[in-house]
């Protein structure tokens, strides 16, 4: 950690943020674009010093018993490089939002009225493990304007600094200031605290993590937060589903990589098809090594753990998953609104009636009728990489991208107009 007080520390990168970000705040679609780009090349060009710095991270979370999912979130590869220099080049092809006229009229004492977006400034990221993050986060934040201080865990600093020094090089390298991304030390619990209260030169905080970090960071920051959340994301089967594809929903939404928010945690079924379908999907997620916690009916099934209420409502990014029988679609609703976290829901059914209610009473950031939980994310959405998924209601919902790391101004145009 560079030498002197923690809190100095963080003022002086969030100051040069600000400087940083200023410059960018001028830079053509072309410039940002050609920056994306280097920055995707750079990850694959020094791709094998990533795998080294990771290598030591993984190592060290492995000898402290660090559990096997959370190692995972932690783990690049080859694989993960490219998907990661995949994401930065999507960024670079969508559309910049900078500029963009959100609503315009002209008013009838003849000003020209228009709304446009416009970066934050300043955006602060804290986030926990998964170093993909640093990239992910550094691309949206530079082609939506902004500048960057990326807080990540003590787990991945060896990585989230390699990654950080490759993209700074290459931002350089394509005339941007390199402090439009920056590093903030992870060796001291006090630069996260001086990050959450540098109001007034951070102008946004984005908490990414588990539901302790981002309880504190909402509790404790007076810089603006944008609240992302923990994941208990259900999947319905309703007695009208086509079982085949539902059941290659749930183990797809299930068992496709457990360590995500958007992974399914909790499964609901309907009551006509307690003596069918249940043993049948019970015994396929225990196949595939998910350990299924059951309410009482539930439970009669071989294996099955008895369910608390702690289950039903608990995030377990691991081969574990709760499951309940409910009476009919407004059963399944009536758990959702009790233990969902309001990230993704999904209703499996072939009767329209059903899903149009389900739809409509789920309030959720992402609803899915017929399809896996696992396609709430930035990159299924079209939006290249993200920034987090929001559960809160203001600004921004559901996988952020582009235009939900800008605001707005007003620009009035006039032809000597006075009051």
């Amino acid at each position: 950690m560079p030498a002197g007080d923690p809190t100095d520390v963080v003022r002086a990168l969030a100051e040069r943020a600000r400087e940083a970000s200023h410059e960018l705040a001028l830079a053509t679609r072309a410039t940002k674009d050609a920056a994306l780009h280097a920055m995707a090349e750079a990850l694959l060009a020094r791709g094998d010093e990533l795998l080294a710095a990771n290598a030591e991270d993984v190592a060290r979370a492995e000898a402290a018993g660090t559990p096997p999912n959370v190692v995972d979130r932690l783990r690049l590869t080859d694989e993960r490089l490219v998907a990661m220099a995949q994401g930065l080049r999507d960024v670079a092809g969508l559309p910049d939002p900078v500029g963009e006229v959100v609503r315009g009229s002209t008013l009838a004492n003849g000003l020209e009225l228009r709304q446009v977006r416009v970066p934050f400034g300043v955006v602060g990221m804290i986030y926990e493990a998964r170093p993909n993050v640093t990239a992910d986060a550094a691309g949206i934040c530079l082609k939506s304007g902004n500048a960057v201080l990326l807080r990540g865990s003590s787990s991945a600093a060896s990585s989230n600094a390699a990654i950080l020094a490759v993209l700074r090089d290459a931002v350089a390298g394509a005339g941007l200031p390199a402090d439009v991304v920056q590093l903030v030390p992870a060796g001291s619990r006090e630069t996260v605290t001086a990050l959450m209260r540098a109001r007034g030169l951070v102008d946004v905080l984005v908490p990414r993590g588990g539901a302790g970090l981002i309880r504190s960071v909402v509790e404790g920051s007076t810089v603006p937060v944008i609240e992302t959340g923990v994941g208990n994301c259900h999947v319905y089967v309703d007695a009208a589903a086509d079982l085949d594809r539902a059941l290659a929903v749930v183990l797809n939404s299930k068992t496709h990589r457990t360590s995500v928010c958007n992974s399914a945690e909790s499964l609901l079924v309907h009551a006509d098809l307690v003596d069918t379908f249940l043993p049948t999907v019970v015994a396929a997620l225990q196949d595939a090594g998910v350990v299924v916690h059951g309410d009482e009916t539930v439970a009669r099934l071989p294996g099955v753990e008895p369910a608390t209420d702690e289950d039903h409502a608990r995030e377990y990014l691991s081969m574990d998953i709760s499951a309940a029988v409910v009476a009919d679609v407004d059963g399944a609703i009536a758990h959702i609104r009790r233990f969902s976290s309001g990230h993704t829901e999904a209703i499996l059914t072939r009767d329209q009636d059903a899903a149009r209610r389900f739809v409509a009473a789920v309030d959720s950031a992402a609803v899915l009728v017929n399809a896996s939980t696992r396609f709430t994310d930035g990159g299924e959405f079209g939006f290249g990489a993200e920034i987090g998924i929001s559960t809160q209601k203001l600004h921004a919902r559901g996988p952020m991208g582009l235009p939900e790391m800008t605001s707005t101004k007003y620009v009035v145009t006039g032809e000597g107009h006075v009051r």
